[in-house]
């Protein structure tokens, strides 16, 4: 495991730990933020201190394997949410914040991340997306889009489905626009419920080395 200085670089994504723990410390620039990224690797803090992670295997989505429920069908053909992306950021990232992933004691998205995504979402790079019923705010989620990836970081849901709505709808609006692969970073049940599964970090990097630039 790394301690990072000021310059601007991360060790080898193959140096991280059996967790995947790669680096500590150094800063949530723009410039580093996007460098992590190309190199498939993504910050989580540990009270004040960013931590950075590059896991082996890595969760991952594959756009065309999505998979929807009858549950969910239903609940989409019901027209319950509306559906939008990049309407208010600011507000998604603050309730994925709030609302504490389940078996989490706190939160990793502190104030300083939440500064950090807000400067990337001015510079196009981090998008939300956003599930709305009767006109209120109810789920959603955020994350980077580089190239032909996306890369998911977190979401929130105030009533029931309305994440995995705006997912659903985010996915199929991403395979419109013909992006390949969704990293989900780690395992959650509720991401593999839709899809998502395991790769092991030579084949993730393989993505990275084709499908940062877009074309």
């Amino acid at each position: 495991m790394h301690i990072l200085s000021s310059k601007l670089v991360f060790p080898p994504v193959d140096d991280a730990l059996e967790d995947g723990l790669l680096a500590i410390g150094g800063d949530l620039s723009t410039e580093r933020l996007k460098l992590a990224y190309q190199e498939g690797i993504f910050p989580w803090y540990e009270g004040n201190t960013p931590l950075w992670w590059s896991p082996d295997p890595r969760f991952v989505l594959f756009p065309e394997k999505l998979y929807v429920s009858k549950s969910m069908k239903q609940v989409i053909k019901k027209e319950e949410f509306s559906f939008s992306i990049n309407t208010c950021f600011s507000e998604v990232i603050h309730y994925c914040k709030v609302n504490n992933r389940p078996g989490q004691s706190g939160t990793w998205i502190t104030d300083e991340v939440e500064a950090a995504y807000c400067k990337l979402h001015k510079e196009g790079l981090a998008i939300s997306a956003e599930a709305r019923k009767n006109g209120v705010l109810v789920g959603g989620l955020y994350g980077i889009r580089m190239g032909k990836l996306f890369f998911g970081e977190s979401m929130f849901s105030h009533v029931s489905n309305a994440s995995k709505f705006a997912f659903i709808q985010l996915v199929n609006q991403l395979i419109r626009e013909n992006v390949v692969l969704i990293d989900c970073q780690v395992y959650t049940e509720h991401l593999a419920s839709l899809g998502a599964e395991m790769i092991s970090r030579k084949e993730f990097k393989r993505y990275l080395q084709n499908y940062l630039q877009p074309g």
